[in-house]
């Protein structure tokens, strides 16, 4: 294995957007990475939220390619499971300090997630400058993610809840957005039915960010 991917380095290549994807069966894992693969994404957050998602990060790692991690990391555990699996990094839906300790602990990059501006400031006393802003749309969507740019010139955010084909750009558009996240490029009914050109066809549609 070769250096650690740094977060910043992760953001970059996961622009406009990082699809968040729940699979509930292995044998689609390969299949779906490749369809997005095909169509320019090379960055995928698989969640953590059943019982086969350490397996399908396992195997579309074996995609070259690909940069894979894993979202809904909330136990500090998850961080050596996920380093066993060969994940690339790991995504949190909120930041703790137990969390923020594991991380340091571990050569996986890592996103906190923030919803305010003490969890900003939390996690920058910690070494942080790039945060997952979780749920962004509950929490205020670009009104406060343009009020943060004001304290906190430096930090760069990927918004993710709430993110749909019809407001992702206008959170692009913000200086302080490296990339967004979302679940539409791989909606649930088209993994199910294996529709993978459909899922393809819809990454193919990001094409050009506006920023």
């Amino acid at each position: 294995m070769g250096k650690p991917l740094s977060m910043t380095s992760i953001l970059q290549q996961a622009a406009p957007v990082m699809p968040v994807v729940t699979i509930n069966q292995v044998d689609h894992a390969i299949p779906l990475a490749s369809a997005l693969l095909a169509a320019g994404i090379s960055v995928i957050e698989v969640t953590l939220r059943n019982d086969c998602a350490l397996e399908v990060i396992r195997r579309m790692k074996t995609v070259p390619g690909l940069i894979v991690g894993a979202g809904t990391v909330i136990h500090p555990q998850q961080f050596q499971q996920l380093k066993a699996v060969n994940a690339d990094f790991a995504v949190s839906p909120g930041t703790t300090p137990q969390l923020l300790a594991a991380a340091n602990h571990s050569d996986l990059a890592f996103l906190p997630a923030i919803a305010t501006t003490s969890d900003i400031m939390r996690a920058m006393a910690e070494g942080y400058q790039q945060f997952k802003f979780f749920p962004a749309a509950a929490s205020g969507g670009i009104n406060a993610l343009t009020a943060f740019a004001g304290p906190f010139p430096s930090i760069q955010f990927c918004p993710t809840g709430g993110i749909t084909a019809d407001n992702f750009r206008r959170y692009l558009a913000l200086e302080n957005v490296s990339c967004v996240g979302g679940s539409w490029l791989t909606p649930a009914q088209a993994i199910e039915q294996q529709d993978w050109q459909r899922i393809e066809q819809l990454a193919r549609s990001l094409n050009h960010r506006s920023h």
